[in-house]
Order: C-alpha cells, then structure tokens, then sequence
C-alpha cells in the first residue's frame, strides 16, 4: 500500500456525483418534500427507480435509495452498457489496483468530526423498513475489519439497527469471515476494533459481496478500476474509503451474542428471525458537511428485482457462471440470475451444445463451484433465458423430469432458505431444457412463427422453383413473388395429379415420380403421436 495526498479525485467514486449521473439518466425519482422518516420506505418500494429524498426526518436529511437496483444503474456504475457490462466487469477484475493512504486532513469523510460527548446515533437517519422489523434500521453499512490473527483486512455489508446514542445491533450470525473473525475475538476475550462506512458507490458494494483471499480493501480499488484513496479511521487503526459519505468507527465488544437482534427483512424475501447478536459500541462519527446518506431496499418480497441485493448478486453470479462455463470447455453464450428467486435461488444457462451430455455436465459444474444457486436450468441457444414466456414454453416442452431432472441430495444451502427447516444440508436441482442433440432440423422439434414474405421473385413458376430442389410451401410462395399463396396450393396440386410431386419427413415439396392424384412420401416419416391412443 502506498501513501500518497489528495492528488487521487476523490469525488468521482462519491455517492453523490454516482446519484447526479443517474439524474441525468432519468433514473430518479427526486422528492423535494419534507419527509418523516416512516413515511420513506413505502415510496422506495412504490417505484422501479432510485429515489433521493432531499429532506427526511427532522434534521431533513439528503438519503438516497436504490442506487444499485437496477442492471441500467449498475452499467451505469461501471461506465458502461448493461451489454458491456460482464466485460467490464472481467476487466477490473483482471488488473490488480493500488489503494494510497491519505493524510486525515485531505479526507473528505473526515470532514466534520464527532467523537465522546458529542456522539449521537439517535441523530442519524434510521428509517423503519419493513413491518415486523425490531427496529430502525441503517441497511447500507460496510464493515471494515483487520484479522488480529494474520493481518489481513476484510470487508463486507452489514445492517446496523439503532439502540441508542452510541450502541447499535448487527447481524453477525451467518457463515461469514466478519462471523469467523469475531468468533475468535470472543474465545480470547478481546474487542474486534470495526469501522462502517455509510453512503458509498455501487462498485464498492459489488466489492464487497465479494469473498477474496487476499487483501478485499484491495479490491474495492480493482472494481474501480484505479487506485483508491483510504484514510486510518480516527479511534481504531483500520483503513477505509477516504472519498465514503459517513463513517461509523468503534467495536464489537468481547461479551459475544449477548442482545438480540431482528427481525429484519431479509434477501430471501422473507423477515430473518429474532436471534442473538453482538453490539456495536460507536467511538466517533465521521462525515462530509455535505453528507449524502444512503439506504437500500432490502428483502421486500413484492419487489425482490428491484433491491439493491438482487442486483449485484445477479450480476456478479451470471458472470461467474459464464467464467466458468468457458473454463470448462462449454460454449454458453447467456446467463440469468432470477432476482424474484430469493437470493442466487434460481440460474438460468443458454447453451450451444456441440455433444451429448453437455447440459447436464454444465448444471454438476455450476454446482460445484457457486455454492447459493439451489435451482439451474439449461435451455438451447435458441431460448431468451430473460424472456419468462419463452422459458415457460421451453420448460414445458423440452422437459421431461424422468430423464431431465439432475436431483443433488445433502448440499449445503443457504442459512436464510426458510425450506431448510434450519438444516445446513439441503438438496439441489438442474433442469436439462434442451433439445435433443443432433435434431436442430426436425419439424417437430422447430419453433412455429409467421413467415416473413420479402425480397423480387426468384422463380417464373412453381415447377421451376421445385427444380432447385425441396422447399417448403412458404419459401415457394415467396420464391415465384407470390402474394396470395393460394394459387401455389393449386400449382402444386396440377403437379400431384400429374402423378409428379413429392413430400419428405419434414414437409417440404419436391418434384418426384408418384401415382396420378397421389403425393408421394420421400423417406419415412415421423411416428405418429396418436397412434395407439
């Protein structure tokens, strides 16, 4: 890590300019209104957009929401398209990135200062976000950690419900490194020194979702894209964002899971229950004087596609599964996370399948290596993965669940899945939506739609066009320029009771010897599927 000034901008990654970009974007809706602090969340739910409250609460606060709700405000995020956004993505992630330590006095969120006396949770913009929480919650926490064993710095999200002026709650209970960290904290009896950041930008969060061997400040840096600058928290040693809206610095004390916590609504669409957590004891609040807070829609069941998590989960999964894929020797050619699904639930995979079996190797290999997805299907490269109806089709006529159901006993789950029944172990399941390999070509195995007649005549008649060879009824109508098409059925009617036409397996029309007033059959044709109802 180097040390450096200000001399990296420090406001192009700011909350702030990211929500100024998405303005201008028109992907917020800007409530100029005073606001109480309950009356947010049911406009956050009430609208597919972000949402910047420009006075809430009776310190009229500036909070902004849902800045990553969408895959457009996450292209927006990374500079880019939603369709560049996994090569976007792949690049960061393949250039390794400095982060510089700053002087305090260059760090904007050091700003203003409170610390002792002067340290008022209470003051903060808590908000009420779901009906049975146990609390007003602050949903868009970072937590910045160091592992006192080894050194190395973690990062990750974390809710932070109000107790106080200088206490908040905090969900430690699933299988995290945070959880891993502490728990070793607590056996030697020790405080686990913590800092959270408030009012970050997207990439930040997509960092964060991330679990990394290495260094995860890092890596905030890297989905930048450039080297970022961080400042030494006030009251503890650890290094966060120096360019963050608001930090909260202190610990989580030695006594363990002593308070409960929750209910809280959760990824998965439904409230996380009540369960004991450690409690977060502030030692100074940090901010711009301009601070700009920010809250995520989380886990409201109605709207799961549009909650901040849904979406970085989805992207950040799709564009694993296609790394992989690759890596396999696959040829997938789209990927889709359902973010109704409940968390990394349900994946959908197109693929060009080049040999038998592929489909059903690419669901064992996706399991083995993204441990959240509960459900994959794979559907041919024909197939819209994002378009519900095509998947319905396919799914109910490329389907069969005798020979086309992969079912994986005692696999580890996710916590929050409410089916476990608070099993660890669960089972999975892939969906081979595909054709049979090989039979691309087969009627009865091809998507009817409307034929789209265009282009000059390329045939003086019916006969002449049959003499290129076979064709079906609609590409003759429009090779002789037709467009009416009934007298084509009668062209090629003359030429059956000539005793001149033919037909194959697939329908299609060719000159051929046949008994007068007979059509002929050109190979055999497909079973019947009445035959011996």
């Amino acid at each position: 890590m180097a040390r450096g000034t200000s001399a990296i901008d420090t406001e192009k990654f700011r909350l702030r300019r990211f929500v100024e970009r998405l303005i201008e974007l028109a992907e917020v809706d800007v409530h100029e209104e005073a606001l109480p602090l309950t009356g947010l969340s049911p406009i956050i739910e009430a609208t597919n957009k972000a949402v910047l409250f420009k006075q809430a609460g009776p310190e009229r606060a500036e909070i902004v929401a849902k800045t990553a709700g969408s895959r457009s405000r996450l292209a927006a995020a990374f500079g880019t398209t939603e369709e560049g956004l996994y090569d976007a993505y792949y690049r960061r992630l393949a250039e390794p990135q400095s982060v510089v330590e700053i002087p305090s006095a260059d760090a904007p969120v050091h700003e203003v200062v409170l610390t002792g006396g002067d340290i008022d949770l209470t003051r903060l913009p808590f908000h009420p976000q779901h009906a049975f929480d146990g609390s007003c919650y602050i949903s868009s926490a970072m937590d910045f950690t160091v592992d006192p064993a080894t050194g190395r710095r973690n990062v990750g999200c974390r809710r932070l419900s109000l107790r106080n002026r200088s206490e908040c709650g905090t969900n430690v209970t699933a299988p995290s490194d945070l959880k891993r960290i502490y728990h070793a904290c607590v056996a030697r009896g020790e405080r686990l020194p913590i800092t959270f950041t408030v009012g970050a930008h997207p990439l930040d969060f997509i960092a964060a979702t991330m679990r990394q061997g290495d260094d995860e400040l890092a890596l905030i840096a890297q989905l930048r894209g450039e080297p970022a600058a961080v400042v030494k928290s006030l009251t503890n040693d650890i290094l966060v964002p120096a360019d963050a809206e608001m930090t909260l610095e202190g610990y989580l004390d030695e006594r363990g899971y002593v308070e409960p916590e929750g209910p809280y609504g959760e990824y998965m669409g439904y409230y996380g229950a009540i369960h004991m957590d450690p409690v977060f004891h502030c030692t100074a609040i940090t901010l711009r004087r301009d601070v700009m807070h920010l809250t995520l829609l989380h886990g409201s069941a109605h709207v799961l596609d549009q909650t901040d998590s849904a979406n970085i989960s989805a992207l950040r999964t799709e564009a694993e599964a296609l790394r992989i894929l690759r890596a396999s020797g696959r040829d997938p050619v789209a990927a889709h996370l359902c973010t109704r699904s409940g968390g990394a639930n349900n994946l959908r995979v197109a693929l060009r399948q080049r040999a038998p079996g592929e489909a059903r190797q690419a669901i064992l290999t996706l399991f083995g290596a993204l441990r959240p997805v509960k459900h994959i299907f794979v559907f041919d490269d024909d197939i819209d993965i994002r378009d519900e109806g095509q998947v319905a089709w396919a799914l109910g006529t490329r389907f069969q669940a005798d020979e086309d159901l992969v079912v994986l006993d005692g696999m580890l789950g996710m916590t929050m899945d409410p089916s476990l029944q608070g099993r660890r172990t669960g089972a999975k399941a892939g969906f081979d939506c595909t054709k049979p390999l090989g039979r691309a070509g087969d009627i009865p195995l091809t998507r009817a739609a409307a034929k789209v007649f265009k282009g000059p005549a390329r045939f003086q008649s019916v006969e002449a066009a049959l003499a290129q060879g076979p064709m079906f009824y609609a590409d003759i109508v429009a090779g002789v320029g037709s467009d009416d098409g009934r007298e084509v059925a009668a062209a090629l009617d003359r030429l059956r009771q000539d005793g001149r036409l033919a037909r194959d397996r697939d329908g299609r029309y060719s000159l051929a010897m046949s008994r007068p007033g007979v059509t002929g059959i050109v190979g055999d044709l497909y079973p019947d599927p009445n035959e011996g109802a």
